[in-house]
């Protein structure tokens, strides 16, 4: 065996390790959740880590959360996407919540299209407000990666989107 099949077998050792921490840490963190919320689904981010997807209905509001199984969960969420029923046709955006960059958005964003299609809904909406205009480039971005139509009026510092 030469010195590059060692290392692969090294690095091979190192992800199963990961792996099963993480599967480890999503079953305690799904028996946590599953207490107070009704768990939707489990699903990878970007960069391959694996996440409990749960959700919270009350009334007109439902709200995806989404935890990271790399750690212990304890009540809070890593990521969240607000949303209210409009109408019975459409879903409005009131808010995503989490930290940036780790694809937490995206995933919380397919669950969310996922539940508007199971319900009928025909459309998803949302509002970009003055105090997201020190990110609303990313927020352009990050919404027509997600098949959104957006439009933003930079003079008043207000968007909207929809899909």
């Amino acid at each position: 065996m030469n010195q590059t099949d060692v290392l692969k077998k090294d690095e091979l050792k190192q992800e199963l390790d990961a792996l099963e921490i993480q599967l480890f840490r999503m079953q305690e963190n799904m028996r946590k959740i599953a207490k107070k919320n009704e768990i939707i689904s489990i699903d990878q981010t970007k960069h391959g880590g694996w996440v409990v997807i749960y959700a919270s209905k009350v009334s007109n509001k439902y709200q995806i959360m989404l935890h990271d199984c790399w750690k212990p969960y304890r009540g809070k969420w890593d990521a969240a996407i607000e949303t209210t029923y409009k109408d019975q046709h459409t879903l409005h955006i009131a808010d995503i919540k989490g930290e940036e960059n780790k694809g937490y958005g995206s995933v919380l964003m397919k669950h969310i299209k996922e539940i508007a299609e199971e319900e009928n809904v025909q459309s998803i909406t949302g509002d970009i407000v003055m105090r997201d205009f020190d990110h609303v480039e990313r927020l352009k971005h990050f919404y027509r990666k997600h098949d959104f139509d957006v439009k933003i009026d930079y003079e008043e510092q207000y968007g909207a989107i929809i899909w």
